[in-house]
């Protein structure tokens, strides 16, 4: 089943290995740089999955899952954060933030895409 997953990250690398890893598994991927282009990305289209960064430019990862959280269209949008981030502080800000799972950088494409799959599960059921 494909799915629309936007990646968010100001590391044009990092979008293109998140791109190849997910269009292995057939999924649609769409990309941003900062925060304000996701939001304008997903206020032309939805997507099933957002992953994003923490560090970013202009707008960071947190302020745009407490963004999505706070629009009643992406309010049940799941949002993966990919991050070198590692502090259990952090962590548990992006929970608070509304973060639905945590992966670290640098990732396996496999565990990349198996975190992918079980969130779009769980999101269907």
């Amino acid at each position: 089943m494909s799915s629309t997953i936007l990646i968010v990250d100001d590391s044009r690398t990092m979008r293109a290995m998140v791109r190849v890893a997910l269009e292995e598994s057939r999924h649609q991927v769409v990309e941003a740089a900062d925060g304000h282009a996701a939001l304008a990305v997903l206020a032309e289209a939805p997507a099933d999955l957002v992953i994003t960064d923490i560090n970013m430019p202009e707008m960071d990862g947190l302020s745009l899952v407490r963004k999505l959280r706070a629009d009643g269209r992406h309010r049940g949008t799941p949002i993966l954060i990919l991050t070198t981030e590692t502090s259990n502080a952090v962590k548990q800000t992006g929970r608070e933030a509304g973060a639905t799972g945590w992966i670290i950088k640098p990732f396996h494409p496999e565990q990349l895409r198996q975190a992918v799959l079980h969130v779009l599960q769980q999101t269907r059921s």
